[in-house]
């Protein structure tokens, strides 16, 4: 048997990484293209600082790390360069930068000042991925360490108010920017004030306040199912994560209506689904090969982690939205999945028993943080 070494992605089909990168470019398209109509001027000035950088930090990286060495000799311009770049700087290295581009520029705000997504734009290329090696070396999600690093740093100077377009003026009456953010009160209170807002056929034709491309949920399912029928996403990652994610907001809405009896669970559970980037996080971020793991069964496991700390994350921590922490959290965990004195593809008793575990637990938690612990007090 020949063992040969390489970096990730690693595939076990006939697909190649170039056709997968490709893919998920078109998958991309029409969300991309409903943005720009929206945005027409932002989305220009942002996706072509965005793709900019990510390229030109690419080409910058793959220079310095492949610099001749010093031999004594005195070596031309050109051939410095040649010998830096020929045959080490490949397609795979701009379609990667391009998919990077693309998710960045969708999970940002539109009223995000330019300083801060260029800002945040370098700080995920560099401390995202080229800091780990490079293409396919990295171990989390570029974009989303660019999008929470310019969040965390500079989301004070976001404007308080939704960036009103053509095709969607937020109500002068709405308790914040977002249907997961609004006063003081707690997140859970936030939202289930929020929910009268919105109509959930607003929320699926993204006529809702967010980011520059993740609330068009038409356009992201479209080019889930395009991933799908092409096999360059797997299904695994996004079944467990939504699945997991629709099971413990049920228990969330349930445990809010023992509470409130205003509040249907079932539309609570609706909204939570439709809300933020939960379905852009799942159909293009956690499905990255590269961060997420190989085996069947630990994509399982992968999904349902991600999805239990969006949970989480929403319900009872300052933050409103979750979803990109979520997805650090999850690349952090498909390491130790990974690894490879218990990672196997089979499924045994004790994955099933861990899955159980991952929904059961973290219902239960749920349960006792809303109703006894006080987590939500809109009654």
């Amino acid at each position: 048997m020949t063992i040969i070494k390489e970096s990730a992605p690693h595939i076990r089909s006939k697909a190649s990484v170039t056709r997968m990168m490709v893919d998920v470019l078109i998958a991309l398209a029409p969300t991309l293209i409903f943005a720009f109509v929206v945005y027409p001027l932002k989305m220009l000035a942002f996706y072509l600082l965005s793709l900019f950088i990510m390229i030109g930090s690419e080409f910058i990286y793959v220079g310095l790390r492949n610099m001749m060495p010093n031999d004594g000799k005195k070596h031309s311009f050109k051939e410095r360069f040649i010998y830096a770049y020929k045959g080490k700087f490949r397609l795979e290295n701009v379609l990667t930068a391009a998919i990077t581009a693309v998710i960045y520029t969708l999970i940002m705000p539109a009223g995000a000042p330019i300083y801060a997504f260029v800002i945040g734009a370098l700080a995920g290329i560099i401390f995202g991925k080229l800091v780990f090696g490079g293409l396919g070396s990295n171990i989390f999600n570029p974009a989303a360490v660019g999008m929470l690093f310019a969040k965390i740093c500079f989301g004070g100077s976001y404007p308080p108010k939704y960036v009103d377009t053509w095709y969607f003026a937020q109500p002068d009456v709405s308790a914040g920017p977002s249907p997961l953010s609004g006063s003081a009160d707690s997140s859970l209170v936030n939202f289930v004030n929020n929910m009268g807002e919105y109509s959930p056929l607003d929320m699926v034709l993204g006529r809702i306040p967010g980011t520059l491309g993740e609330v068009y949920k038409i356009t992201i399912i479209v080019g889930l199912i395009y991933l799908l029928i092409r096999r360059s996403a797997d299904y695994r990652i996004v079944l467990s994560y939504l699945g997991t994610f629709t099971v413990l907001a049920l228990v969330g809405g349930l445990s809010i209506y023992a509470l409130d009896k205003n509040v249907n669970p079932f539309m609570f559970t609706l909204y939570n689904l439709l809300s933020g980037g939960v379905l852009f996080g799942a159909v293009f971020m956690l499905t990255d090969p590269v961060t997420s793991p190989i085996n069947p069964p630990s994509r399982y496991l992968y999904g349902m982690v991600a999805a239990v700390s969006t949970i989480f994350i929403r319900f009872f921590a300052a933050l409103p939205e979750g979803v990109g922490f979520s997805i650090l959290i999850a690349n952090m965990v498909a390491c130790v999945l990974d690894h490879y004195e218990w990672s196997s593809s089979k499924y045994t008793w004790k994955k099933f028993l861990a899955m159980g575990l991952l929904i059961v637990i973290p219902a239960l938690v749920t349960f006792l943080a809303i109703y006894f612990g006080g987590v939500y007090n809109g009654k």
